[in-house]
């Protein structure tokens, strides 16, 4: 079974509590989304390899680290994953970034593909799927079936809500696709929102609502 990590540092927890707060404006919410992105990539990639190198430096020569190994691809899920790509990029502007369009049947609540755009060597690559919130977990077992189609062997989910029941429906279709969140809440209401969660972050995110 995969690993989920819930990241407790401070900085992430406060931000998150600001995030939380329905009084929060578009412009602050869309800015702690892209921070606390940020300081969960941060942690999600600890385990890149690394590789010595020598550097001169005007002193001397160094003896260094970079990174080895795959190259990295960001692929949100649309639209609220958006939000979280620029923290991140600006953390690894190598990434390649792909997009999987996916929307919430209102009545079944399960996912509908509408878009989905990927780099050619999607295949080659360790692959963070990003989306704010892990609700029922049907969208991120659709894009994570998408990118396996193409091949992907190396995927990691980020999202920084999630409910018990998304996460259980990821560990069991995917159970080699670890995931990191911000919080872990208490539940799925009737109508899929995550409680207590912080309402529709795409909505919220771009001020659609």
């Amino acid at each position: 079974m995969s690993t989920v990590h819930v990241l407790n540092h401070p900085l992430i927890q406060h931000k998150l509590a600001i995030l939380r707060s329905k009084n929060t404006s578009v412009k602050e919410f869309r800015e702690l989304i892209s921070e606390i992105s940020g300081l969960m990539c941060y942690e999600a990639t600890r385990d890149l390899p690394t590789v010595e190198v020598s550097v001169q430096t005007p002193v001397a020569e160094a003896k260094c680290r970079r990174l080895a190994g795959k190259k990295l691809a960001i692929i949100p899920i649309l639209r609220a994953g958006l939000g979280m790509v620029d923290a991140m990029v600006d953390l690894i502007p190598s990434a390649k970034i792909g997009h999987i369009g996916l929307y919430r049947d209102p009545q079944t609540h399960k996912p509908v593909e509408y878009y989905c755009k990927l780099p050619e060597d999607i295949g080659n690559r360790r692959v963070f799927v990003v989306d704010p919130m892990l609700a029922t977990g049907g969208s991120a077992v659709a894009a994570i079936d998408f990118l396996k189609q193409h091949g992907c062997k190396n995927i990691v989910m980020l999202n920084i809500i999630g409910a018990p029941e998304g996460v259980k429906t990821v560990q069991e279709a995917h159970p080699d696709v670890d995931i990191y969140l911000a919080a872990l809440d208490e539940k799925l209401n009737d109508h899929a929102y995550i409680v207590p969660g912080l309402g529709d972050a795409g909505d919220r995110i771009f001020g659609t609502k």
